[in-house]
């Protein structure tokens, strides 16, 4: 509500725009470099045949879960190119995992991505999550058009001068189940983790 609001004196100016409206790149030149961590999360909600299609990895476009988390891990790289006032940052780990739910109808999307710097990795995990689901929608939209692309969010973050942030449990609803990257809870895929990738 707009009556909730602090004096506009008193509000955070967004750090993307200056004074007289022009766009701007923040300056991070001051801020010390620290080790930052983000993890994002997106669902794509499907049709049980579709699921099992994706899960069998029997598709005409290939194998869709590996991918898409290949993909993710290369939007996430080129997140600077795409979001136009993001500083490019040296990645220290970029990890997309998506593991299928059965009983909730959906693939389920984690991103999670690190740095050295002097500024977050939010937006690099957010780009990978939905690189990763638009490329699912891409893969399946030949037998699936109503695919849906649900619920991309940023989870937590670590690191900087504004510390830990963990996104709140929302009350009635049961939390995404957390599976290691390369694990499928659906079986297709177990085992250890894949290596990284460059």
């Amino acid at each position: 509500m707009a009556k909730d609001l602090p004096p506009r004196a008193e509000r955070r100016r967004l750090t993307h725009v200056d004074r007289s409206g022009r766009p701007r790149m923040v300056d991070v030149s001051e801020k010390p470099s620290t080790a930052r961590r983000a993890i994002a999360e997106a669902t794509v909600a499907v049709s049980d045949e579709t699921m099992s299609m994706v899960i069998d990895g029997g598709g005409p476009k290939g194998d869709v879960l590996g991918v898409a988390e290949l993909a993710g891990v290369m939007g996430g790289k080129r997140t600077s190119e795409l979001i136009p006032l993001c500083h490019p940052l040296a990645l220290t780990d970029l990890v997309v995992a998506v593991t299928p739910d059965r009983g909730g109808g959906v693939l389920r999307i984690r991103a999670e991505a690190a740095t050295t710097g002097p500024t977050g990795v939010e937006m690099e995990a957010l780009t990978a999550a939905s690189v990763a689901a638009l490329t699912i929608y891409d893969m399946v939209k030949g037998i699936e058009r109503g695919v849906e692309i649900r619920s991309i969010h940023l989870v937590s973050k670590t690191g900087g001068k504004s510390g830990e942030w963990h996104r709140p449990v929302e009350t009635g609803s049961a939390p995404a189940p957390r599976h290691r990257p390369g694990a499928r809870s659906a079986g297709r895929i177990g085992g250890k983790r894949r290596g990284p990738i460059g």
